[in-house]
């Protein structure tokens, strides 16, 4: 089996390991969000709040993730420092929803979300430009890895914080979920950021191996990537799409307790296979758009996904739903790695990090409206309305992509 992924990816399979602890990390990073999305029901039956009232979290997520770009892609590519930078964002992201734990009511929810969200923009610079600049040829390939980890972190997550929902309350239940978070950040730089201290070039496999730019030609570097109309339409495109995805994860918990009446596991059941797809479907993606070129596999991609949307909310059966979603998950996530690749592809690589904060600063800029404005749809129209404009932001992302020149074909 070794062998024939070896084979397929062009790459040594001792060699991938960086590329799965980089991959861990991302999952860490998305169990924090996964486990709030599975917590937000109990928290707004808790609260009391309305729809457009529980969005107002989602929001200060996205808008935190959003103002935190204006800084985050300048100081990994001026200070290099990738590893150590990947392990601060996990350790403030964990120490958040810790701290969230002790909420007795909204207001240091928000303030902990303010903190999750900065850091979520801070770990993708960080981690994307460093497996782009490690593995050049497969980049397709072992960003689709990376996109993995964030499939392993979104589909554990739900279980895990849905069996505790069983036995405890929701802020024992985010306090216990921050634990691996913490053991994450301690394995990732032990393993990558300890290792960059070697003498020699080949020894240094961490951030410290990228040396970071002068300030002149970070400026330079970041007014080019800027002139760059391809990529400036990648991230149009990843904006609109990532609109749909992020209401899908804020709402599906909705839909599914409070209109389909699922139970805690069966909403963790639910969640999960959504992300089983998306396991499936990422290293199948990345790899196929080094062969193929990006954007055939993003159209197709987008295409499907907005056509699954629009069904979601018409069935009401538990078991033909989680299939659904497996298919939802395989379509909607199989686009994600061959964005991130198709956009370090257009730009010189001592920019990646600036370019993925540009990337995620479109995409969390785009969604900071979607939790509260789809809040006010479901409260006036119902959650059905919900699903539909959600499906229209995706079909505009098929819009936008299939008039974008076509992606650079790795060899």
């Amino acid at each position: 089996m070794f062998a024939s992924i070896e084979q397929m990816t062009g790459l040594n399979w001792k060699g991938q390991g960086p590329a799965f602890l980089v991959a861990g990390g991302h999952g860490a990073t998305h169990w924090i969000m996964a486990t709030f999305y599975v917590l937000v029901p109990f928290i707004r039956e808790d609260l009391e709040l309305s729809y457009a009232e529980a969005g107002i979290f989602a929001s200060v997520f996205f808008f935190s993730s959003f103002a935190a770009n204006a800084g985050s892609g300048a100081l990994v590519d001026i200070t290099g420092r990738r590893v150590l930078l990947q392990a601060i964002s996990l350790v403030i992201g964990g120490g958040a929803l810790f701290i969230m734990g002790l909420a007795e009511g909204s207001w240091l929810i928000i303030f902990m979300l303010v903190f999750i969200g900065a850091t979520n923009n801070l770990w993708h610079p960080a981690a994307i430009s460093y497996l782009a600049e490690r593995f050049p040829g497969s980049r397709g390939y072992v960003l689709s890895i990376h996109t993995l980890g964030a499939s392993f972190g979104d589909m554990i997550a739900p279980l895990v914080a849905g069996v505790l929902l069983m036995w405890t309350t929701w802020q024992t239940t985010a306090a216990v979920c921050a634990v691996p978070i913490f053991a994450m950040a301690v394995v990732l730089y032990m393993l990558l950021g300890g290792r960059g201290r070697g003498t020699s070039a080949e020894d240094r496999v961490d951030d410290d191996a990228v040396g970071g730019l002068s300030i002149g030609d970070y400026i330079k570097g970041i007014l080019d990537v800027l002139r760059n109309g391809a990529f400036l339409g990648i991230c149009l495109m990843a904006a609109f799409r990532s609109m749909a995805q992020n209401g899908l994860l804020f709402f599906l918990p909705l839909l599914m307790l409070d209109d389909l009446g699922f139970g805690p596991i069966l909403l963790g059941v639910a969640l999960t296979s959504l992300q089983v797809g998306g396991m499936i479907a990422g290293p199948v993606a990345g790899t196929l758009s080094d062969r193929t070129g990006r954007r055939p596999v993003v159209l197709a991609g987008l295409a499907a996904t907005t056509l699954v949307i629009a069904v979601v909310p018409a069935i009401t059966v538990p078991t033909p739903f989680v299939v659904l979603l497996v298919f939802l998950g395989f379509t909607l996530f199989a686009v994600r790695p061959v964005v991130h690749s198709w956009s370090m592809d257009l730009v010189p690589k001592e920019m990646g990090g600036s370019a993925i904060s540009l990337l995620f600063g479109a995409q969390a800029g785009f969604s900071t409206l979607v939790p509260i404005v789809g809040g006010l749809i479901a409260d006036i129209w119902g959650l059905e309305t919900v699903f539909m404009a959600l499906a229209l932001c995706m079909g505009i992302a098929t819009s936008v992509a299939y008039m974008l020149p076509p992606g650079k074909r790795v060899s």
